[in-house]
Formats: C-alpha cells, sequence, structure tokens
C-alpha cells in the first residue's frame, strides 16, 4: 500500500484522518433532522406557533444550501485542515448557543450558525475522500461517506424521539458537545492539509447572486406545503430564485476563474451521475415526509413510534453504503445502479395500496427495500460522475452535486406534499354533512386523506422510474482522461 503524504509531502495515518471526518461530518449532518420530532416539546417550551418552530428546520436548510457553493471556492483557497476545523468550531459555537438559549431567538439564530458549519463540512468530506483515494478506490471512499450523508439524517427523527421520552430538547444538542469537542482536539493532530490551494479572490457578484438564488429557491420550495403553488410568496420567490441563479450560472461561464464552475457539465458521465443522484434524492426525501405523516395521521403512532419504524430502513442504508462502495470498484456503478433503482421502484409500489389497516412490519420491510435500492445507486452514480473529473474539478463537481441534490429535495418534498394537500381537500366531503350525517363525513374524510396518500405514492413511483431509465445511460466506469479529452484540456 502506497503511504498517504500530505501536501507538504509528509507521512500521515490516512484511517484515523478518515475517522475524524467521518465522525465530526456525521454529527453535524445529523443537525439536519434531529428536531422533527421535537417541534411539539419546543413550541410549549417558548410559546410558539407551529409555523415559527418551522424555521428551525426550514432557516437551517436555507443557509446549509446557500453555503454549499461556497464550499467550492473555500477548499480550492484556504488549506483543508485549517477550514475544517474552523466550520467545526462554528457547528460546536451554534451548537452551544442553541443548547443554553433562554429564548426560540437565541435558539434559531445557533440552529443557523449550525448550518454554517454544516455547508462546508459535508461538501469538504466529499472532496477530501475523493482525494485521498485513487479513482479505482473511490467507490470504497464514497461508501464510507455514504454511511454519513445517508444514515445521520434518517435516525435523526428515531433519536430524537428517544431523547424527547427521556431527556430534554436540550439534551438533543449537549449529548454531541462532548463528541465535537473531541473531534476538534483532535483534528489538530489528525487532519492533514491535502487538497491543492491556490490564491483566488472572492466574487462578490457570485456570492451575492448565489445566496439569493438559492436562498430563495429553497424558501420558496419548503412554502409550498403550507401556502400552496398558487401562491404569491411561492411564486414570487420561485421567480426571484430562478432569476437570480440564472445570473449566478452566467457570470460563471463568463468568467476566467469562475466562483464555481460549471463546466462540470460538460462531462456527460458526471450530468447523468448528478440526474440519477438528484432524481433518486427526490424520491427519498419526499417519501421521508410522508411516510411519517401516514404513520402519526392514519395508523395514530406517536412520532417516536413512527421514527423507530423507519429506523430499519436508515440501518440498512448506513450497513449497505460500504459495501455497495466496494462493489462499485469491482463491479462498476451501471449494473449496481441498475438492480437498486428496480429495487427503489419495487419497493415503493406496494406504499400505493396502503390502508388504515397496513401491518406496520409491512412498513418496515418495504421502505427497507427502498433504502436498500438507494444505497446501490446513490454513492455508486455519485463516485462514477467524479472520477469523470479532473482533480481540480472536484471541489467543484462536489458543491455542484451536493446544490442539485439540496434542491431536488425541497422540489420533491414539495411536489409529495401539495399533491397529498390538494388531493385530500378535493375529495373531502362537505362541511355540511359534519351536522347531518357525522359518521359518514368521518368515513368519507378520512378515505380523502388517504387517497391523498395514495396520489402522493404513485408520484414518488414516477421519480423512481425516471431513476431507473436515467440509470441505464450511466457508465460502469468513467476517467478524468474523458472529460479533458472532449473539453480540449485542463482548465
Amino acid at each position: 500500500m502506497a503511504k498517504s503524504v500530505d501536501n507538504n509531502g509528509k507521512s500521515y495515518n490516512r484511517g484515523l484522518m478518515i475517522v475524524f471526518l467521518l465522525i465530526g461530518t456525521f454529527c453535524t449532518i445529523l443537525n439536519q433532522t434531529i428536531l422533527s420530532t421535537a417541534f411539539p416539546t419546543i413550541m410549549k417550551a417558548f410559546d410558539v406557533s407551529t409555523s415559527t418552530v418551522q424555521w428551525l428546520t426550514t432557516g437551517f436548510l436555507l443557509v446549509n444550501g446557500i453555503m454549499i457553493p461556497i464550499s467550492a471556492w473555500l477548499s480550492t483557497r484556504f488549506n483543508s485542515k485549517p477550514l475544517y476545523i474552523t466550520a467545526m468550531v462554528v457547528f460546536f459555537i451554534g451548537t452551544v448557543v442553541c443548547y443554553t438559549a433562554p429564548n426560540f431567538s437565541f435558539l434559531l439564530i445557533g440552529r443557523l450558525i449550525q448550518a454554517l458549519g454544516v455547508g462546508v463540512t459535508m461538501p469538504l468530506l466529499q472532496t477530501i475522500m475523493l482525494s485521498i483515494f485513487p479513482p479505482d478506490k473511490r467507490g470504497t471512499a464514497m461508501g464510507l461517506a455514504g454511511i454519513v450523508i445517508g444514515l445521520a439524517p434518517a435516525i435523526g427523527p428515531t433519536l430524537s424521539g428517544w431523547v424527547i421520552d427521556n431527556a430534554t430538547w436540550r439534551d438533543l444538542f449537549g449529548m454531541i458537545l462532548p463528541l465535537l469537542l473531541i473531534v476538534i482536539i483532535g483534528s489538530f493532530w489528525f487532519i492533514r492539509n491535502v487538497l491543492p490551494t491556490k490564491k483566488t479572490g472572492i466574487d462578490l457578484i457570485s456570492v451575492v447572486t448565489s445566496t439569493i438564488g438559492f436562498g430563495s429557491l429553497l424558501y420558496g420550495f419548503s412554502s409550498v406545503g403550507d401556502d400552496g403553488w398558487g401562491s404569491t410568496k411561492v411564486i414570487s420567490t420561485l421567480i426571484i430564485g430562478l432569476v437570480f441563479i440564472a445570473v449566478f450560472v452566467w457570470r460563471q461561464l463568463t468568467m476566467d476563474k469562475p466562483f464555481l464552475e460549471f463546466r462540470v457539465y460538460r462531462s456527460t458521465p458526471f450530468l447523468v451521475s448528478a440526474i440519477l443522484s438528484s432524481i433518486t434524492m427526490m424520491a427519498m426525501v419526499g417519501v421521508e415526509m410522508v411516510i411519517p405523516l401516514y404513520l402519526q395521521i392514519v395508523k395514530g403512532m406517536s412520532a417516536f413510534e413512527s421514527g423507530l419504524t423507519l429506523l430499519a430502513g436508515a440501518l440498512m442504508m448506513g450497513i449497505m453504503s460500504p459495501i455497495t462502495g466496494r462493489a462499485v470498484d469491482r463491479y462498476g456503478a451501471r449494473n449496481l445502479s441498475i438492480i437498486g433503482m428496480v429495487l427503489l421502484t419495487l419497493g415503493s409500489i406496494p406504499f400505493i395500496f396502503i390502508t388504515k389497516d397496513t401491518p406496520t412490519i409491512y412498513i418496515v420491510v418495504f421502505y427497507a427495500i427502498r433504502m436498500f435500492g438507494i444505497s446501490m445507486a446513490m454513492m455508486p452514480s455519485t463516485t462514477v460522475g467524479m472520477n469523470a473529473l479532473p482533480m481540480n474539478l472536484l471541489s467543484h463537481g462536489t458543491a455542484v452535486n451536493n446544490t442539485q441534490r439540496q434542491v431536488a429535495s425541497s422540489v420533491g418534498t414539495a411536489i409529495l406534499i401539495s399533491i397529498l394537500t390538494n388531493v385530500t381537500n378535493s375529495d373531502k366531503p362537505a362541511h355540511h354533512l359534519l351536522t347531518t350525517n357525522p359518521l359518514q363525513y368521518k368515513d368519507d374524510f378520512f378515505n380523502a386523506t388517504l387517497g391523498g396518500y395514495h396520489a402522493a405514492f404513485v408520484v414518488a413511483v414516477v421519480f423512481c422510474l425516471m431513476a431507473l431509465v436515467t440509470s441505464f445511460f450511466l457508465k460502469n466506469r468513467a476517467s478524468s482522461a474523458d472529460y479533458t479529452t472532449k473539453n480540449g484540456g485542463d482548465k
């Protein structure tokens, strides 16, 4: 095995570096979903409404999404060791603010500070993993990263429910503080500068247009569930977002040294893998939002019980990510992705036919099959896409991919939640039936609600079929030579 050396030519322990990267990033990404089952408790503690408390997640995801494009510039401008430590310290400060928050405003500020750190650590982890492994071992590397990126947000609701039942909402933040401290201290010894850097100035116009564009777009999609597609707020924020993103992309394509390199899309393997992973995210995250609603509203489960029902699927994702990572190094990405998308589709179809009497084990098994399929496609497709880029574009490819996934997740969730709501509202019985025949009203309303879930799952299956078709266009393997040849040399 070749010795691992950093930018200064000094050898380092790659295994320990990976451990600290994975643990630290796991803590940061876990916070994306860890508050989902704690909202009622926090609403009671600070006497705030549902729409207000939702900002703890919406605001977090907005800042996180805004930071991801900026992370590409940060990782090429600053050395990876101080950048990672700084991001972890920022996240630690945000976590302390949340843990000690005397009121809701401080709690929200803490969440936004946390998101600044997460927006850097997640893409930085992927870029470093791709850089310190040779192309024929990057499947294994991305499989390890997949444990963090896939498992952490998936176990968040279950862990949150358990903590809320046995401790307080503050412990959701307090329990990770010692671990964060260990990671920060250990990083001074075990994290090394492994990414190439160059002194480039920051383009403020790019930062402003990127921030407004992606922030407005993500906010618009996140508002669809409450306000609907016809809302003035939703339409205006989506239009503003699209206009500023168009200006941002145009500026990047006309700059000699772009802030974010969109020319990565010139690589066909990267483009196909980015499309596949984005559609897969739409199918995964949207259903992750709908199933807990069904379990709690239709089947009457508690938030913790619904989270526990989905835990097997989350663990399946975590267990399979490193296995499929090794498999892609040996067998290539295309066949794995096709099998994965077939499993995802087959695991999604049964949800179209669920009723109030559907056994819980039915949900557990088919959700686990879905997550098994996703684990076979998500990181393998990402790996082959990244392998098609030259080394100096890896950070840009990672940032573009993660930004696209973030937007796709918001779009998928908005579409499924809006379909669920619209079908339910259009099929619900007339209000006068509540006084003339209350039992009939109750049955009809329940059937309308169930019809909404069925419609949402039908659309989820359509997403799965789209991903399945896309997987056939994926390459088994790709190399940066393909990009360099097609695009007239490396920039």
